[in-house]
């Protein structure tokens, strides 16, 4: 039944990591029930799927966008379960989702020094490729995602434009590129043409295929333990939402370049930090 339910979901051309964790999702689900319930699974029962929630919430203490990202794995795969007449009603909806406080945005996650020092070890490691993808997560404010995804006729360097045509949601946008990030690219083409290195995508190996992201995350892991401060590349494109507000982008201006649907996903990054509070404060 799962593998059938993955079939599907390729099928509606969803992302691989969606997949990845609707799968593993309704895997845990259907363990829970069986070792639980003590009989094999079938369908989705409410009374189960509640008995469920309240499990991932009293004895695993998932937090509640852990639990919701459960929640919406199960939704999916109640609505393959009814398409495929493996059951009739729908038993778990939106409705069952948590509700999550929102949290501000921390500015000091990490700031301006830990991004260029971040930098500048990954540029003496000589890779003119990985230094580029760094500068375009911290200078432009792209998804890792999107970033992997650039093709070599999405930007042009002289007017400086990159467009973003798989994002979050597969909204297509174009994006500015600065100063920083431009240099950074220059030089990973440079290398690119005098190493005769081919492929469609921007972000290739020696070989001219496409980077995975698990050289990304090791990448990040090895100069996270040298600067001895954990840095994602997620961390760097908060950082770049965080700079560009402080250095009089607009919020409609970053929620523009970072691809924000909703601006008050933007507006999060504008909570000021404890100690630039106080030093208002003082000058009253």
């Amino acid at each position: 039944m799962i593998q059938l339910f993955e079939q599907q979901l390729i099928l509606n051309e969803l992302s691989a990591n969606t997949i990845k964790s609707y799968v593993l999702n309704v895997r845990g689900y259907i363990q829970w029930f069986e070792e639980s319930k003590g009989v094999e699974f079938k369908k989705l029962h409410r009374e189960n799927v509640k008995d469920y929630i309240s499990y991932l919430k009293t004895i695993k203490k998932n937090s509640p966008t852990t639990i919701n990202a459960k929640i919406s794995a199960l939704i999916k795969f109640n609505d393959y379960l009814i398409e495929t007449n493996a059951q009739s009603e729908q038993v778990v909806s939106k409705k069952d989702m948590l509700k999550i406080q929102k949290q501000y945005a921390s500015l000091a996650t990490v700031g301006l020094a830990d991004v260029e020092k971040f930098r500048q070890l990954v540029l003496e490691s000589e890779s003119k490729r990985n230094y580029a993808i760094v500068s375009l997560l911290a200078y432009c404010g792209l998804r890792i995602s999107e970033c992997l995804n650039i093709g070599m006729n999405d930007f042009n360097l002289t007017s400086r434009e990159l467009v973003v045509s798989e994002g979050k949601g597969k909204k297509q946008r174009n994006v500015n590129i600065g100063s920083k990030a431009r240099t950074a690219l220059q030089s990973w083409i440079k290398e690119r043409e005098e190493k005769g290195i081919k492929g469609e995508y921007l972000f290739v190996s020696n070989r001219g295929t496409k980077l995975d992201r698990t050289v990304i995350n090791k990448l990040f892991n090895q100069y996270s333990d040298i600067i001895g401060k954990n840095v994602t590349p997620h961390d760097l494109r908060h950082f770049f939402c965080s700079h560009a507000l402080e250095n009089d982008m607009s919020v409609h201006e970053v929620a523009n370049q970072a691809g924000h649907s909703n601006i008050h996903t933007t507006l999060l990054y504008t909570n000021p930090t404890r100690e630039k509070m106080l030093a208002k404060m003082d000058r009253l």
